[in-house]
């Protein structure tokens, strides 16, 4: 469902050399896995026999209870038709032993992929046993010579590919493949491959388990593919190793579960990955693609009519606010700050000019004047080469005006306070508006009449309009054309108003700006207004935005997976109604998404001619870069589907 697969982990309490203790467990924790409705289940390496048998691979007695374990498991998966187990045992074909990973599912012996590297240093001596898997590259085995009932014979190889349900493409190596300098599970991903699975025993050393995990890690993302790891765990023999069950599922260079013990056996590890992001960015990726076509990897797909992943992401992590990082917030936000004010000081060195910033006492004027004084401060400039200007007008609140004139006699910068009520209502007089009349002429009006002003202040003093415009604006077309739209440099282009917040809060605690401390925190409890319609008879803003274009906590959620991801509507409103459940019913998520799309397709016009301005995450909207897109598209298809949920 969404593109979403359950994937589990299972590590039993292996009993080494016991099959039929061991092939029990297995279908045990088959059991367990239909249970939590997963969608693959893989074991670790050599997990009907054990990993640590050594010479006793050699007994025929080993090898033929292997065979029958696999038949039992082959059965018991007859019974549980919507998994897909992959399972490791030794198995003998044309005379020579090999390390094999088998792959079922509803009864049947989809394939066998074998183990491409055998380690032969150190405590290892695979090859002693067993022969590298290249020797079976494109060839059948019967189930007769496999020792399995039926007739008919089985793709074997280490370039199998497995289609599983809703299109996956399923790839499987084997521990020590993964150490190779070119794992198998790059060309297998280069040949289609979504999801790797590796049966390990991986023994543990002093630091080894990190490294594993940043194995895994950077091959999921590499690959951009899900990789599952399953290793055996501590039940080994130990007689001279010791083994961990360091058990790990990763996506796309993020891993997204690991077992946390040291020493662990006896668990199922499961997870939910999403299919549809890997799927977008390798449509994303070209250099994925011209990777794939150098290599030229001949590969057998194996076919099978294989029923609807049952996964609903119900274990896959979401967050509400996923431009906002869970972690490390303040050091995402420092880089993020330091990128900016990066961006704007060579715009400033390059012309030789000053920063001008319009202050409102607002949240995207408050970062753009920050900005600004960091590029400055970092030339090596006096801050009085900042500029700030404020406008009071008809909407201006006392609050946000003693913020503005605040904030700037902290920073220490130039000010100027120029009043554009006279101006404006001049302006009313030459176009025939009523004052009266709270339009968006009204509105625009006044937001223009800054944009000129700020211009033609900046050329007075031989400076720059530094934008203070957000991404989420951008995204609604929350802005006036040639108004607050326009500037020099925008340095908040690609910020979201979910994240101006967080922003803000960490640059206050930043030695230069401690002066600047309080009033900086109430501007963070200032509602976000763009303070064009007269305060209410209070002397408060009468004019919320999140009253009238929607939260934009939803607004930033739905941003983040069109432009990130691709999503769907569909998925997009799945997944905000499980996120905002305890906020907001699942009518009014599908009335603000409904206006999102709207609004996005609506006013892309905007978006097409935006001035320059620093990209600092995954997702934005510049024309120059990230998003191309025809000012006169049609949004119908889109708003249609969200009218059907």
């Amino acid at each position: 469902m969404f593109d979403y697969m359950r994937i589990a982990c299972a590590v039993p309490q292996v009993s080494v050399g016991d099959v039929e203790k061991n092939t029990a467990d297995v279908c045990s924790y088959l059991e367990k896995a239909e249970r939590a409705q997963c969608d693959l289940v893989l074991f670790p390496e050599l997990c009907l026999t054990g990993y640590t048998c050594g010479d006793l691979f050699f007994q025929e007695s080993l090898l033929s209870a292997a065979r029958a374990g696999l038949e039992t498991v082959l059965k018991k998966s007859a019974e549980l038709p919507r998994l897909t187990v992959l399972v490791g045992l030794p198995l003998v074909i044309g005379g020579q032993m090999y390390n094999m990973a088998a792959v079922l599912a509803a009864g049947r012996l989809l394939g066998l992929s074998p183990k491409t590297y055998l380690p032969n240093y150190g405590e290892f001596y695979e090859r002693r046993w067993f022969t590298p898997g290249t020797a079976l590259a494109g060839k059948t085995v019967s189930l007769r010579e496999l020792g399995l009932e039926g007739e008919g014979t089985v793709p074997i190889g280490p370039g199998l590919l497995y289609r599983l349900g809703d299109g996956a493409v399923l790839g499987v190596e084997i521990c020590e493949d993964l150490w190779a300098p070119l794992p198998p599970s790059t060309t297998l991903c280069l040949a289609g491959a979504e999801v790797i699975a590796n049966l390990s025993a991986s023994n543990e050393t002093i630091a080894k388990r990190a490294y594993r995990r940043d194995l895994v890690r950077h091959q999921s993302g590499a690959c951009l593919c899900a990789y599952a790891y399953c290793s055996a765990g501590r039940t080994e023999s130990t007689q001279d190793l010791i083994f961990s069950g360091h058990s790990l599922i990763a996506e796309n260079g993020a891993v997204l579960v690991e077992e946390p013990e040291e020493l662990a056996t006896d668990y199922l590890l499961i997870q939910d990955v999403d299919l549809g992001k890997l799927r977008y960015d390798r449509r994303h990726n070209k250099c994925f693609q011209d990777s794939a076509a150098l290599t030229g990897a001949a590969v057998l797909v194996v076919e099978g009519e294989r029923p609807p992943c049952r996964s609903d992401g119900s274990r896959y992590a979401l967050e509400k606010q996923p431009f906002v990082p869970a972690a490390g917030r303040e050091e995402r936000c420092m880089t993020i700050f330091n990128m900016q004010a990066a961006g704007l000081r060579k715009r400033l060195e390059t012309i030789g000019a000053d920063a001008v910033v319009g202050v409102s006492g607002g949240l995207d004027s408050t970062l753009a004047l920050l900005v600004a004084a960091e590029a400055t401060r970092q030339m090596g400039r006096p801050m009085t080469r900042v500029h700030g200007v404020t406008m009071p007008c008809f909407g201006t609140t006392d609050r946000t005006y003693r913020n503005a004139l605040t904030l700037m006699e902290k920073l220490g910068i130039q000010i100027a306070e120029i009043p554009i009520g006279p101006a404006v209502e001049r302006h009313f007089q030459d176009i025939g508006q009523d004052p009266a009349r709270h339009d968006a002429t009204y509105e625009n009006s006044q937001a223009r009449e800054r944009t000129q002003v700020l211009m033609d202040y900046a050329g007075r003093v031989g400076g720059i309009v530094v934008g203070t415009g957000d991404l989420s604006e951008l995204a609604l077309g929350w802005c006036t054309y040639n108004g607050d739209h326009m500037s020099m440099y925008g340095v908040n282009a690609s910020i979201p108003k979910t994240l101006v917040r967080w922003m803000i809060d960490t640059i206050s605690k930043m030695p230069a700006f401690s002066a600047a401390r309080e009033v900086l925190q109430d501007i963070l409890d200032t509602p976000i207004s763009p303070e064009l319609l007269p305060p209410d008879a209070a002397g408060n803003i009468a004019q919320q935005t999140e009253d009238l274009v929607g939260p934009y906590a939803l607004h930033d959620f739905f941003l983040y997976y069109m432009l990130r991801y691709g999503f769907s509507p569909r998925k997009i409103y799945a997944l905000a109604c499980r996120a905002f459940a305890s906020e907001y019913p699942p009518e009014t998520v599908k009335k603000w998404l409904h206006e999102f799309y709207r609004r996005f397709f609506t006013q892309q016009f905007k978006r097409s001619c935006l001035p320059d301005g620093v990209k600092v995450g995954s997702v934005c909207l510049s024309p120059r870069g990230d998003w191309r897109m025809p000012s006169d598209a049609s949004g119908r298809l889109w708003l249609k589907e969200i009218e059907e949920l």
